[in-house]
């Protein structure tokens, strides 16, 4: 494995070791656990900063890696209960990972990628809003989708704001699925 390589697991494993403490890691810890010079870090990824968010990244791929193989839970569900399993799912993670969680959502909308985490989370949820919608077109389906997706990131990002406008503590996860399921119901169109 090479320096590069080393270096990134390092620090995913040093964040997947402080949680939401992520400003405890430090470029010096980093390189002291990868076993490889100070400048190494900054000469591969300019800087901590941009590290993490790459390191980041790889996590959020992983679970929604996880998410778009959410067939076998699932089974024998209606596809509105696969989008709301989904949902759950995904907004669970979101807040009981903030920081992470955080860093992923907003690197996404201030670089988006084509195969960003954002894009990948739309097109796991792409499928099951067809499935719920066989009457829309597929201009409406991605449509549709994609404020699903902008509103939970939306809830999530400005959850204080989001829970006194909502009149819902978002941060309990009752709350958060009721609200989630209540969205569902809003933006497909059924009651």
């Amino acid at each position: 494995m090479d320096n590069k390589e080393t270096i990134i697991r390092t620090t995913i494993a040093l964040i997947e070791e402080k949680g939401e403490d992520l400003d405890r890691i430090t470029v010096r810890e980093i390189s002291k656990r990868a076993g490889v010079g100070l400048g190494l870090v900054n000469y591969h990824f300019g800087n901590k900063d941009k590290l993490i968010e790459l390191c980041v990244e790889r996590i959020i791929n992983r679970i929604v890696e996880q998410f778009q193989n959410i067939r076998e839970k699932t089974e024998g569900f209606t596809p509105f209960e696969k989008l709301e399993y989904l949902g759950n799912m995904t907004f669970d993670f979101l807040f009981e990972h903030y920081a992470v969680s955080r860093i992923s959502v907003l690197s996404d909308m201030k670089n988006p990628k084509i195969d960003d985490n954002t894009h990948r989370t739309y097109a796991a949820y792409l499928p099951l809003v067809a499935a719920c919608r066989p009457d829309w077109d597929e201009r409406t389906v991605k449509r549709k989708t994609f404020c699903l997706i902008s509103a939970m990131q939306q809830a999530f990002l400005r959850y204080e704001t989001a829970s006194m406008i909502l009149d819902v503590d978002l941060n309990q996860k009752e709350n958060r699925r009721a609200w989630h399921t209540q969205i569902l119901h809003d933006v497909l169109e059924v009651s």
